[in-house]
């Protein structure tokens, strides 16, 4: 932590020019350059550092990659998209939806005009929640392909 803190300039600002917040009274540092301090060592923002995605994450992220939803909408297509053998619940669908709008994963829009039930707040996939979707699907298909080559390596052969 002390070779990080030393990166940092006497008016809170970095080598490198970006501007952070000063440390406060607690000497908790807040700082927005895009990286993350893990307790360990400092890591940059990469869509790999948070998978594997839990299941309610990733089917509301892959309801979203389609088009704005609202959360019964997001139920509906979840349960579609699972041949109804994934039901989420609207518990889980609101804390993990609290949990991607904190991580920026997901915007939330608000209501639209004209939309017939003013309770209803839709929401979007930011590019950033984009991108965390692409990296779960692409390992996603590695696990499928080893799993296919590992299935048919143990198929019983015929004589």
């Amino acid at each position: 932590m002390e070779r990080f803190l030393a990166l940092l300039g006497d008016q809170g600002q970095t080598r490198h020019g970006i501007r952070s917040i000063a440390p406060s009274q607690n000497h908790i540092l807040e700082i927005n350059i895009g990286i993350r301090y893990n307790g360990i060592r400092v890591m940059k923002d990469d869509a790999s550092n948070f998978l594997p995605l839990a299941p309610a994450a990733l089917h509301i992220l892959l309801s979203l990659a389609a088009e704005d939803l609202h959360g019964y909408g997001i139920m509906q297509d979840v349960a579609r998209q699972s041949e109804g053998k994934y039901k989420l619940r609207s518990g889980t669908l609101y804390d993990n939806l609290q949990k991607l709008i904190q991580r920026r994963w997901v915007e939330e829009l608000g209501q639209r005009p004209g939309d017939d039930d003013p309770r209803r707040r839709y929401y979007r996939l930011s590019s950033l929640g984009r991108g965390v979707l692409a990296a779960e699907t692409a390992r996603l298909a590695t696990v499928v392909r080893e799993a296919r080559l590992r299935l048919q390596v143990a198929k019983p052969r015929r004589a």
